[in-house]
Formats: structure tokens, sequence, C-alpha cells
């Protein structure tokens, strides 16, 4: 839950931008997540989910100032 919590402060237009600009180590490029789940992490928040175009898990890290 507090994860989630961390994730909806951040505003929409940037929540966007950051779900749009993941990286896929299969397509060697940035993608769009999808699937994904909201953790807690040391430095803010993790999206765990799929890469858009081939389906492979991708990660990403939201530093936050806590």
């Amino acid at each position: 839950m507090e994860a989630n919590k961390k994730w909806l402060a951040i505003p929409e237009e940037h929540r966007k931008k950051l779900i749009a600009n993941v990286f896929c180590r299969s397509c060697m490029d940035a993608v769009t997540i999808t699937d994904f789940i909201i953790t807690d992490h040391p430095m803010g928040v993790m999206l765990e989910g799929k890469c858009k175009n081939c389906g492979s898990k991708v990660v990403r890290v939201v530093e936050m100032d806590e």
C-alpha cells in the first residue's frame, strides 16, 4: 500500500512518462512497461512488469525524496 501511495503522489503526466521510458535488455531500447506491479524500494518505488514490444521482464526504479 505504501508503494502505491508514493506512486500516486507523482503527477499523472510524470507517471505516464516514466511508464513509457523503461529500458528493455532484449530490445536494447526504451519501451513502455505493461502489466506492472508497484513495490517499495529503498530509493523510492519499483515498477516490475513486461516490455510492451517483446514481453520480456522489465524493471524501473523511480527514485523519490522521502
